[in-house]
């Protein structure tokens, strides 16, 4: 206890002072007020603008996801109908458990505008593995003459394809929808009239049936060849992000081959929004379609880069064509000997990516097969064949 003050006033008097107690002053608890504010705004911010969509493993389900995908909570914007539908369709298809036919086949189908010049080389590819394959052949313009008995009843009904529009991709599925119908079909491959095999049949039937992979070209482009063909109609099933490019020359497995043939969202919003001259944006919807669908709703199901080889080194609209007089031993060797793929982006940066091909995690050739040859080239192809296709 503290004793009071004394103060002497020089009278001989002597005055008792109390002592007073200063009682701190009280302080309002400011920063809990501060936080709590914070908080009532966060939550009406994420009432008022939710996040635009869900997660990959929130929309196609935890059963396909990764225990380490980052998980978003379920504020997303409401699935419609046709969303919640596909997403479902999608989910059964990716889930089902595989059960491989006694007598698994590759459907090789031929997207051509006629006849196709190649087809004494591809009989030498075939014969001898009867039962190992299936043949189909849209022919866009006219019936096609065949000069191989392997082709002959091969020819589906077709439809016209006009470069750069959708009918391109109505055809893939045409192809598709007709190859599906044999339950031994496994793998598809899409080739064009000027696709040569680089490898003998062995080698790309255990290629493509070792493996649970689809080989499709994938990659993302922010160039004027890449994303900026993308439109925000496309909003919001399909975000800029997970816009993708790559060849149309596939080679896919048969749930990859149900979901193409099963889609209708993804679909219509590139049939509508992905077409030369649409919003002042050329998009090509064959170079667009696939890679973005596959790429959003199976990313680790396909390998990113075709199994068939593509010369753009000249810079043009269309890849390098092989004449007679370069079809060599040597260029065919080095063509199936490539073992890493090659992407570069069409901004001025232009940014090369090489990658390894990995097969089932080892570096293999990344080409089964190549285009562009003319028809004059098959005279040296088939005395090559036999020897370039043994490398």
């Amino acid at each position: 206890m503290k004793m009071p003050h004394a103060w002497y006033l020089g009278n001989g008097n002597v005055q008792i002072m109390p002592v007073q107690r200063h009682r701190p002053t009280s302080r309002r608890p400011h920063w809990i007020i501060i936080l709590i504010c914070l908080v009532c705004v966060s939550l009406i911010g994420a009432y008022v603008y939710p996040p635009h969509r869900y997660s990959a493993c929130y929309i196609f389900a935890s059963s396909i996801c990764s225990p380490f995908t980052d998980w978003v909570p379920p504020v997303a914007h409401v699935l419609t109908d046709d969303e919640f539908a596909s997403h479902v369709l999608i989910n059964d298809i990716l889930s089902a458990p595989y059960k491989e036919p006694k007598n698994p086949k590759i459907a090789f189908m031929f997207l051509t505008p006629g006849s196709l010049p190649f087809e004494k080389l591809w009989e030498k590819f075939f014969l001898g593995h009867e039962g190992r394959f299936s043949i189909y052949v849209h022919a866009s313009r006219e019936k096609p003459d065949h000069v191989s008995p392997l082709f002959v009843g091969r020819d589906i009904q077709s439809g016209k394809v006009v470069w750069g529009k959708i009918s391109m991709v109505d055809a893939e599925r045409r192809l598709l929808a007709n190859a599906l119908q044999d339950p031994d079909n496994q793998h598809f491959v899409l080739l064009s009239d000027s696709c040569v095999p680089l490898h003998n049949f062995d080698y790309v039937y255990n290629y493509l049936m070792g493996t649970n992979v689809s080989f499709i070209d994938c990659f993302w482009d922010p160039g004027p060849h890449g994303n900026a063909r993308y439109t925000e109609h496309m909003l919001p099933e399909i975000e800029e992000k997970d816009f993708r490019k790559g060849s149309q020359w596939f080679s896919m497995k048969r749930r990859h081959a149900l979901i193409v043939l099963a889609d209708s969202l993804y679909y219509t919003k590139f049939k509508l929004y992905c077409k030369p001259g649409f919003d002042s944006r050329n998009c090509y919807a064959d170079e667009h379609y696939l890679p973005t669908l596959l790429s959003m709703v199976d990313p680790t199901g396909i390998a990113n880069w075709s199994v068939t080889h593509v010369d753009w080194s000249e810079g043009k609209w269309h890849p390098k064509a092989y004449r007679a007089q370069d079809v060599t031993f040597e260029i065919l060797k080095n063509i199936s000997s490539i073992d890493e793929s090659y992407h570069v982006t069409s901004d001025e940066k232009k940014v090369v990516t090489v990658k390894p091909c990995l097969w089932n995690g080892m570096k293999r050739p990344c080409y089964l097969f190549a285009r562009k040859f003319y028809p004059e080239a098959l005279h040296n192809l088939m005395q090559l064949f036999s020897n370039y296709t043994l490398i």
